[in-house]
């Protein structure tokens, strides 16, 4: 009776037509997701009630639910509250008492080191039937020289584009030119970072590749290669329309500056290709898969299993940012003067962009969300970063949170001398530790955060955990006035749908070296939980989620 009498109440006050949009926008996706739940109190008014059909007994959370919701629709009759205010809580009702029911369902608590559903998808980057063969060299149209940009990963990006074009033009792809004077200043080549033969032959099906332009090419040329630089995410039709006739006139073309410089919505075959590339085909050089794999186990041995963590809080990423993390006049004048080498970058306020979840967490936050989460204060912790700012100083709340917190410095010892000079090196060092980790956590959503999230995504949904930055700022902010269990419930709720579960992704979501869907297929659903009756997408619940629970009771 009260769902009942709650109902004719908003019809008295919202109108049928409102109503009965309210009732649905907060009741359906449950009912969606779990058809098969009986007495949900809030079914009434979308049924037209005029004979209420015999229950069972209602959970008290249900009729606590109900009452409430009475005493919202008196209060908003005699105070004259909008219906927009009726439909804010009843949403956050509902959803409370939907998850009640979802515990009855799940009992167990969330596994915060893997993904119950991982197991149901694999990698899928294989070659279709109608995959056209390559043609020889003397009879493509041309030679594509490429020019990355940036640091390992942005480059990263750009190579696995640059053959994904070479393919659209039917090109002849020359081994990629690395970039050497960007903030980095690393000069390392292409084949002191990756395994240059591997790379070659791994792509022979998909795109002829050589190291270097013959030189009777080059001789008979009238004139240098041709430069351009091309808008950044074209579509596949500029180049067949604007590079094409440019390389077929002068034989050999550069691109430079190349990174993001192709759509990020492709065709499946070219996005396959593109996965080929980024997961299969970019294999590093021995030397950093030995040295890499070293740190691997020394991290499983001591531990089981670690936590990989991207902090990215380095001078440039901080000053990039715009942001300001509490130190002061001193912090303000050091990254204003970092901020000062890119002359493009506009004028932001910190506290905006706050706001807008722009700013990476501190190492202290990113530790407070993996102990509310739930990981253990014995948990090891590999710290993927550069020079932190502040250093030790900054570092300090985090190790006394996680007291086993290691670094590659800490780790490899004297065998890290050789890479040292090289920044490239080092970043993809930590790229395999953070790969091979058991779960990966990024504190920025930049290029190497994008490159491992959708890895790991391929590799079978390892758990890589975002922070919900836009509402874990404040909630962080506030963290002072609450309890330690209302923070960690809190926590728990903002980060819904950032903890890398299989139905965040989905088809043409995000950049697609992020959430590489084209390249993630589904195992067969035959084994005790096809028995259950459900399946694993339609019962994941990470997007429905209390997305705008209040920080502050």
């Amino acid at each position: 009776m009260i769902c009942w009498q709650f109902g004719v109440l908003v019809l008295t006050r919202m109108g049928v037509a409102k109503a009965w949009r309210f009732n649905l926008s907060s009741t359906n996706l449950a009912l969606l997701h779990y058809p098969s739940i009986k007495n949900v109190c809030w079914r009434s008014t979308a049924t037209a009630p005029a004979k209420l059909p015999h229950r069972k007994s209602i959970s008290f959370s249900v009729v606590a639910c109900g009452l409430m919701l009475f005493g919202l629709g008196l209060i908003s009759l005699l105070t004259g509250h909008m219906a927009s205010d009726l439909e804010w809580y009843s949403q956050r009702l509902v959803q409370h008492a939907f998850y009640s029911r979802l515990n009855e369902f799940y009992p167990d608590p969330v596994d915060v080191w893997q993904s119950q559903y991982s197991r149901y998808y694999y990698g899928c980057s294989e070659r279709g039937r109608h995959f056209a063969p390559i043609v020889r060299e003397h009879l493509s149209n041309g030679y594509l020289l490429i020019a990355t940009s940036g640091g390992l990963n942005q480059q990263r990006t750009g190579i696995t584009d640059a053959v994904v074009v070479a393919r659209i033009l039917n090109a002849t792809l020359v081994v990629p030119e690395l970039d050497h004077q960007s903030y980095w200043k690393d000069d390392s080549d292409f084949n002191n970072i990756f395994d240059v033969n591997w790379f070659i032959a791994y792509l022979a099906k998909d795109v002829k590749t050589v190291k270097r332009v013959p030189n009777k090419v080059m001789r008979s040329m009238e004139k240098p290669p041709y430069t351009m630089r091309v808008p950044r995410k074209s579509e596949p039709e500029y180049y067949l329309d604007q590079v094409l006739p440019i390389l077929l006139r002068r034989r050999v073309l550069q691109l430079t500056k190349f990174d993001y410089r192709l759509a990020n919505n492709l065709d499946d075959e070219l996005q396959k290709l593109r996965c080929r590339v980024n997961y299969h085909a970019l294999r590093f050089t021995k030397p950093i898969r030995v040295l890499g794999q070293r740190l691997v186990m020394k991290m499983k041995k001591m531990a089981g299993r670690f936590i990989a963590v991207h902090l990215r809080f380095e001078p440039d990423m901080l000053a990039f940012s715009g942001c300001y993390f509490g130190g002061g006049e001193k912090e303000r004048r050091e990254l204003g003067e970092i901020r000062k080498r890119w002359t493009t970058l506009p004028d932001l306020s910190p506290d905006e962009e706050r706001k807008r979840g722009k700013c990476p967490l501190t190492p202290h936050e990113v530790g407070l969300m993996l102990r509310a989460l739930g990981f253990a204060n014995d948990t090891s912790i590999y710290v993927a970063s550069g020079e932190i700012y502040g250093g030790d100083e900054t570092m300090q709340p985090l190790k006394a949170l996680f007291p086993n917190i290691f670094t590659k410095e800490m780790l490899a010892d004297e065998a890290l001398k050789p890479f040292l000079p090289f920044s490239s090196r080092l970043a993809a060092i930590d790229y395999i530790v953070c790969d091979e980790s058991d779960v990966f956590v990024t504190n920025n959503n930049g290029n190497m955060a994008k490159i491992l999230a959708g890895r790991r995504r391929y590799m079978g949904h390892k758990r890589t955990i975002r922070p919900n930055t836009k509402k874990l700022s404040a909630l962080m902010m506030a963290r002072d006035k609450m309890e330690w269990d209302t923070f960690a419930r809190k926590v728990k709720a903002c980060q819904r749908g950032f903890m890398g579960e299989p139905d965040e992704m989905r088809p043409r979501r995000g950049e697609f070296h992020e959430y590489p869907s084209s390249c993630v297929c589904e195992k067969p659903f035959v084994d005790e939980d096809a028995h259950r009756g459900y399946h694993p997408f339609k019962h994941i619940t990470s997007n429905v989620t209390a997305e705008d629970e209040p920080i502050m009771h």
